[in-house]
């Protein structure tokens, strides 16, 4: 198989995957990549009727629209990490590059290799998996991942499964498809080619480490099962229960109080955001034979890098001679490095839509000067989970703006099933009236330059 046919367009690697390769390319970003923007005209009404439909309809469309990218169990003995790398990197322009970013996926990462005009090759990415199950039963699902693992990794010795189940977020999703996100623990000859073809003589690369850990259950050797995923829900949450829980659990009609997973036996990388350190050794190892340098950024959570390349960006436009008054909140994969850049907008990147992402962006907008302008996407994955922002939170955040503050692509009655936001936000973002030249890409000289002077300003680790 091709890596298309089974790695998920929706996720957050592959479409950050597909934005950064655009802008590279000097493209925008329409309908997350996953179509040709000729046919954006004859989505806008596909999707408008879909919006319109009941709301168990929508539910219902958007859980097999995500199963129709899912793969047979028994094809996964075709998945080839090589392939998966040889994917990746053809969405890149061949031309010489003064550095490089490897590791976890991050939004706001995306942003920064944008302005510093330089590729990212990611550790992790998904595959979904066809098999019908109860949500609300993770034994089941960790005992029938045994089986489906096995012929994955036995033709992989270069990555670790992570198999996830999230009945919060993922509920519409996990019913029909399970989740198996997987991590290079090596370099790779593709990666490494492409890095030795493209980089320029002592370019430097820098190591994304995001340390989220999760408490996970060892299957067996490189098969790691996590119940649940980072958002509204804690990890304590998903493995003890709670009041939120129950009135969750009830809401859908489950016959349980409480989940009963299996039991974790320690913390490890969580599975879509954690970095697995095993690479970081190749990657020093193929730097030292190389000539490249090294540059670890460290940080604990996807969302502190956020505010930090936020203010680069603000910074940047200053100097430019741009307003700098432009703030664009991008919420999971809806994302847009191009028009970000051609509206002088600053962007801000949450990693959901979940009451952990308001409170950042909101601390974030308290700790700052305030912007003239506020524009918010708002992801919409169907469920009303546990720790959702409700649409009137979202609604206060851009009642901060001192001019105007507007959602982009966000029809406020259908949220979380506003599914046409999937084609509404790029449309939407094109409207903003500013327009700015596309600058030259950011000296690495200028980056460090922004970190000296706010190097004790954010949580984020830079070695």
């Amino acid at each position: 198989m091709e890596p298309a046919q089974y790695i998920a367009s929706f996720d957050s690697e592959a479409a950050m995957l597909r934005a950064l390769g655009n802008y590279l390319r000097g493209e925008d970003f329409p309908m997350t990549g996953v179509m040709s923007p000729s046919i954006e005209p004859i989505m806008k009404p596909l999707v408008a009727a879909v919006n319109a439909l009941p709301k168990r309809v929508r539910e219902e469309v958007y859980t097999w629209s995500g199963r129709s990218e899912a793969v047979l169990p028994k094809k996964l003995d075709q998945v080839r990490a090589e392939d998966v790398s040889r994917w990746v990197v053809s969405h890149y322009p061949r031309r010489r590059y003064p550095a490089a970013m490897i590791g976890s996926s991050n939004g706001a990462l995306v942003h920064l290799c944008a302005a510093l005009g330089i590729p990212w090759l990611p550790q992790t990415f998904l595959i979904p998996v066809r098999r019908n199950m109860d949500p609300d039963e993770p034994a089941q699902e960790l005992e029938w991942g045994r089986g489906a693992a096995r012929s994955l990794l036995a033709v992989n010795p270069e990555l670790e499964l992570h198999h996830m189940f999230d009945p919060n977020q993922d509920r519409l999703m996990a019913r029909r498809m399970a989740y198996f996100r997987v991590k290079r623990l090596k370099l790779g000859e593709t990666y490494a080619r492409f890095l030795e073809e493209n980089l320029s003589e002592g370019a430097t690369l820098f190591v994304a480490e995001c340390r989220l850990k999760w408490p996970t259950t060892r299957v067996e050797e490189r098969h790691i099962f996590q119940f649940g995923a980072l958002g509204g829900a804690t990890p304590e949450e998903f493995l003890h229960g709670s009041e939120r829980v129950e009135a969750y659990l009830a809401r859908y009609g489950s016959h349980q109080k409480r989940w009963d997973p299996p039991e974790p036996d320690g913390e490890r990388p969580e599975a879509e955001w954690g970095f697995e350190s095993s690479l970081r050794g190749d990657i020093e190892r193929f730097a030292r034979e190389q000539g490249y340098r090294i540059r670890r950024i460290i940080f604990e959570e996807p969302e502190d890098l956020s505010p930090l390349v936020a203010d680069l960006y603000r910074q940047w436009h200053k100097e430019r001679g741009l307003p700098a008054d432009r703030l664009l909140v991008e919420s999971f994969i809806l994302m847009e490095p191009w028009w970000t850049l051609r509206t002088g907008s600053v962007p801000f990147w949450m990693v959901f839509n979940m009451e952990p992402d308001a409170e950042v962006l909101e601390r974030y907008l308290e700790d700052t000067r305030p912007y003239d302008h506020i524009h918010l996407m708002l992801f919409s994955h169907g469920v009303d989970s546990i720790g959702l922002a409700p649409i009137g939170r979202w609604r206060s955040v851009l009642g901060r703006a001192l001019k105007h503050g507007g959602f982009v692509g966000v029809d406020e009655r259908r949220f979380p099933r506003d599914f046409a936001t999937f084609v509404r936000y790029h449309a939407d973002l094109k409207k903003v009236p500013a327009r700015y030249p596309m600058p030259t890409s950011l000296p690495l000289a200028r980056l460090d330059e922004f970190l000296g002077r706010t190097s004790d300003r954010y949580t984020v680790q830079w070695t």
